[in-house]
């Protein structure tokens, strides 16, 4: 690249202009920004005029990217996110304390959470930041480099080649309920047609792949409770008095304190857990140990 073109790009209105972009709205981008949207509009103008080409069609007071536009966008994604990059990893620097910023889906059971951050609850010069949401919002937290690396019960598939799903874990889904609840010698299918049950919601995988069991073996099953939620499953599984179907890993510590049994488990019914991350040029070392950590196999 001559070194005249590089200096007579401005960096400045192309991040501006990425910036733009990504909100769609020139008002919107402009109060993020704190820059008055007449001087933000004039950025934009003279960026256009640099390239030569067109980089919106105005519809109101919506901006939409022209093909071109489109164009310099993705170069601008890779040049300020790699930017992002190396100020995050400027930070890892020996005898520094290192951030890593962890989301997870936010129906995401917590003793899993526990469980695979587990390694790093006595590791010196780490902080910690767990932040939980929806699966979409926290990928795109991923890909801007805002956090290290997502948690999640779904595979994740892409064409983007950065990103990369690992599975860590696999849990076993079980049927659990209080200790005395029933004779010592029941049989799963007795507890499938005879005895109500919490659930979880229809939209989760665990559901699913339970449903489709239960048709298979033409069972009509009682639905006491259905809750997406993690955290709530455990609750009714330990304080409702009837069955739950479960991964074990919610409710481990029931488990092992007498609290609950675990009558059953439901043959080719599990719950998988994934890690979500990008290939990075240095990538950070803590996530290195958390990924070796989970052996493929999906056992700590």
């Amino acid at each position: 690249m001559p070194a005249h073109w590089a200096r007579q790009l401005n960096l400045h209105h192309l991040y501006h202009f990425w910036e733009v972009a990504r909100e769609g709205h020139l008002t919107r981008a402009s109060e993020r920004l704190h820059v008055a949207p007449s001087a933000l509009s004039i950025q934009i103008q003279q960026l256009e005029e640099q390239l030569g080409v067109e980089l919106f069609n105005r519809q109101g007071r919506r901006l939409i990217l022209t093909e071109s536009g489109h164009f310099v966008l993705r170069y601008a994604d890779a040049m300020f996110s790699l930017g992002q990059e190396m100020m995050s990893q400027l930070r890892d620097q020996p005898g520094q304390e290192r951030m890593i910023r962890i989301g997870a889906v936010a129906t995401l059971s917590r003793n899993m959470q526990q469980n695979f951050l587990r390694p790093l609850l006595q590791r010196e010069g780490v902080h910690l930041v767990l932040e939980s949401g929806g699966l979409e919002d926290l990928l795109q937290r991923l890909r801007a480099y805002h956090l290290d690396l997502v948690l999640t019960n779904r595979w994740v598939s892409s064409e983007d080649a950065q990103l990369v799903c690992q599975r860590i874990m696999t849990q076993p889904v079980v049927l659990v309920g209080p200790p005395d609840l029933h004779p010592e010698s029941i049989q799963a299918e007795e507890l499938l047609r005879n005895y109500p049950l919490v659930l979880p919601g229809r939209d989760s995988d665990i559901r699913q792949h339970f449903d489709q069991y239960c048709a298979e073996q033409g069972y009509q099953v009682q639905i006491r409770f259905e809750v997406d939620d993690m955290a709530m499953l455990r609750l009714l599984a330990r304080d409702s008095g009837i069955l739950a179907l479960v991964p074990e890993v919610v409710v481990q510590d029931e488990l092992r304190q007498g609290i609950l049994r675990r009558w059953a488990s439901i043959a080719g019914v599990e719950e998988h857990f994934y890690a979500v991350h990008m290939i990075r040029r240095f990538a950070p070392s803590v996530i290195d140990v958390l990924l070796g950590v989970a052996n493929p196999q999906g056992s700590f």
